[in-house]
């Protein structure tokens, strides 16, 4: 191999060593658990005689028995319901935050812009378990701020970890902290728009509220579709909150969501192989919602440019 072919082979061969780390760092800590964690969603334990002794506890392989009863199980079942509720109140709510915020901070009339955007986008920098926690105090009557002015001037003062209210205490938790980030990204796509459209749209008798409605919020549509597709996957894997408010309440229980009814199986039963199973469960699920949903985006998209 002479010098220009092996420098000509080196300058090839370069992006391939750039992304080697990266490659070795995914498949060891991202490919690999996912593959052992569906291995073991396809075995089980089979315990001989009273399961004492060597060799009375062999792990066998059980198919999709792992999955049928995944698929059966009443609390998975009932825990991907209220996460349904939960999500159907923090989705459009955070997201229309967001897209309101972003379109308020792109006004030219608005002041003080960067520090109120970073003041709204301040909140997701917060660990969502120290945001859980904090939420939590607030929510607890006894040591609340809120609660004691409510008893001061009277008013009603309701148990927002019981009942119905759990939901919107677990869902005000997930719109403070991700609105910020959601807001940032549909922020930045009204900031690359053109200013050529909005000076056209003036001199055509465009009102500011016209151009939001018509020009602006149509033309960050590819970002609205980011974000929705982002919070669809962060309401299905719901976790830190209720897990957090769980010692605070009786209302939540240890399976309120699939991932805590995974984290239950897996670690307070022990059967990692039921867990492994229903965590794959939740893992196509997320994977088939995201897919069907960027597909129908992607071909009304189409649609609209053909017009």
């Amino acid at each position: 191999m002479t010098s220009t072919s092996r420098k000509a082979y080196g300058v090839k061969g370069a992006p391939y060593a750039f992304l080697l780390p990266a490659t070795v760092l995914f498949l060891l800590f991202f490919a690999l658990p996912i593959g052992y964690a569906v291995w073991l969603s396809f075995r089980k334990v089979k315990v001989s005689g009273l399961g004492l002794g060597s060799g009375a506890r062999k792990e066998v392989w059980a198919g999709l028995e792992n999955y049928t009863d995944a698929l059966t199980d009443d609390e998975l079942v009932a825990g991907a319901l209220r996460v349904l509720g939960y999500g159907c109140i923090v989705v459009p709510v955070m997201l229309g935050l967001a897209l309101l915020f972003a379109l308020m901070l792109d006004s030219e009339k608005v002041r003080l812009a960067p520090v109120t955007r970073l003041a709204i986008f301040l909140p997701y920098a917060i660990p969502g378990v120290v945001a859980a926690l904090l939420w939590g105090f607030l929510y607890l009557p006894d040591v609340s701020p809120f609660y004691f002015v409510l008893e001061k001037l009277g008013l009603p003062q309701p148990d927002l970890l019981d009942g119905g209210p759990l939901y919107l205490a677990l869902s005000n938790i997930a719109v403070w902290g991700g609105t910020g980030f959601n807001m940032i990204v549909i922020y930045t796509s009204l900031r690359a728009i053109p200013t050529e459209v909005y000076e056209a749209a003036r001199l055509d008798g465009a009102t500011p509220l016209q151009i939001a409605l018509r020009i602006k919020i149509p033309m960050v549509a590819p970002s609205l579709v980011l974000t929705f597709f982002f919070s669809i996957i962060a309401t299905l894997q719901v976790f830190n909150e209720p897990t957090t408010l769980k010692p605070l309440t009786n209302s939540v229980s240890t399976t309120w969501s699939p991932l805590m009814k995974v984290y239950q199986d897996a670690f307070g039963k022990g059967d990692i192989y039921a867990a492994a199973a229903q965590a794959t469960i939740i893992a196509l699920a997320t994977l088939l919602l995201s897919f069907g949903f960027l597909r129908a985006a992607n071909r009304r998209n189409k649609q609209e440019a053909s017009r």
